[in-house]
């Protein structure tokens, strides 16, 4: 019977120490999922933050004086394949806040070539690309393009 007491006693140790060990995991787990939640939230809020920022604010590529750059805009040509453009070609840090405030403003965008500068900023570049008269060449369309061997 002493044999007996002692194995309960032993299993009634372990018990309480592996109750204890799955609360320390179960803690454990939980901090770790927090600060992944909170990371998570962090890094949306920048993202947010800089996307309003490219948005509503004074942003350019570079700082003055830039780089000069020709960009070519068809008629007929889609405003988020111009933004595509305008990224590609580093004058926009964003195609879509660019697309975005392209929408809201619902600017009217002119087929040409333009000269641009990486320091211009989005209000800068939607003042030329709207203004036929800043374009330094003849218009060119998206047909004629295609039909081009």
């Amino acid at each position: 019977m002493a044999k007996s007491k002692t194995s309960s006693g032993s299993n009634k140790a372990v018990r309480v120490l592996l109750n204890f060990a799955l609360g320390i995991l179960t803690i454990g787990i939980a901090v770790i999922f927090y600060a992944v939640v909170v990371y998570g939230i962090k890094k949306a809020a920048g993202y947010s933050y800089d996307f309003a920022y490219q948005l509503f604010g004074d942003t350019s590529v570079e700082a003055a004086p830039g780089r000069d750059v020709k960009i070519t805009i068809l008629k007929g040509e889609s405003s988020m394949n111009i933004a595509s453009k305008l990224e590609d070609a580093k004058l926009v840090t964003s195609k879509y806040s660019f697309y975005l405030k392209l929408k809201m403003k619902d600017y009217e965008i002119m087929p040409g070539t333009f000269e641009l500068n990486t320091s211009m900023t989005y209000d800068d570049i939607l003042q030329v690309i709207t203004d036929y008269g800043q374009s330094i060449d003849a218009e060119t369309t998206v047909e004629d393009v295609e039909s081009t061997p």
